[in-house]
């Protein structure tokens, strides 16, 4: 992990409600794994407090992330320009790579509205030969990003494009019609979606890993604010930005 400026080498608008913001870093690009997340501190006065993004992609050495402009952090990112250094703290976390192994056959990327930042780079690093399904879920066509992921499916809870219902719902009509050999869930997005989904997965026999969102003002479990209730086992709490934020659904009380 390591706290540098770095310079934004462009945005790019990836719907009308999504951007995407493009850095340049070295050490991002040699030592980042998908899954993993940076800090940043959108600017040096104000708002103070660091914001957690997902590593939505790297090329080279330019590292992207994605955001929509909902809160004071994402207005001032929003206002940055070519050429303009963010402060950047990561790699943070853990990484979807350490949960693949031989134990499942089919992987299920599910991401649902910005939480689909960390599947294009997972998608870009995942080991050929293993087969993945790739689900997208958002309330309208303007919260769905596909760029950087392999066929994905679509679900819109409004029908303005592709499947007219939840992502959860998709994946259940796809996996009745056409069973897969023991898969493994992947999911990132609103906590009630991630929910449903691990669930769904108990139900079938599943394992499920989640990508956890919450405030993460520090990134390094130094602030202790983003704790999350374990469901057993000795320690009852564990932090979501140093322990995760990856967790197997089951080992952990979902709010």
């Amino acid at each position: 992990m390591k706290q540098e400026l770095v310079p934004i080498h462009s945005f790019q608008q990836l719907t009308p409600e999504i951007l995407e913001l493009t850095f340049i870093s070295d050490h991002l690009a040699a030592t980042a794994q998908p899954g993993q997340f940076i800090n940043i501190r959108v600017d040096n006065s104000f708002p103070l407090l660091r914001r957690p993004f997902s590593i939505f992609n790297i090329e080279g050495n330019k590292v992207s992330i994605i955001f929509n402009v909902i809160g004071t952090g994402t207005k001032v990112l929003a206002r940055k320009r070519t050429g303009d250094t963010i402060d950047v703290l990561g790699p943070c976390g853990n990484h979807f790579l350490s949960f693949v192994d031989d134990s499942f056959d089919t992987a299920l990327f599910i991401g649902g509205g910005i939480g689909v930042a960390p599947f294009p780079f997972l998608t870009s690093r995942y080991p050929a030969g293993k087969k993945v399904l790739t689900y997208v879920g958002g309330r309208q066509k303007d919260l769905i990003v596909q760029k950087g992921l392999r066929d994905p499916r679509i679900a819109t809870d409004d029908g303005s494009l592709g499947f007219s219902g939840t992502v959860l719902d998709l994946i259940k009509r796809d996996l009745a019609a056409s069973p897969v050999s023991r898969p493994r869930f992947f999911v990132c997005g609103p906590t009630r979606m991630m929910k449903a989904v691990a669930e769904y997965a108990k139900e079938i026999g599943a394992s499920c890993y989640a990508s956890l969102e919450c405030d993460m003002a520090c990134g390094i479990g130094l602030c202790q604010g983003c704790n999350i209730e374990m469901a057993a086992g000795d320690k009852k709490y564990r932090l979501v930005c140093k322990d995760g934020t990856i967790f197997e659904t089951q080992s952990v009380k979902l709010p």
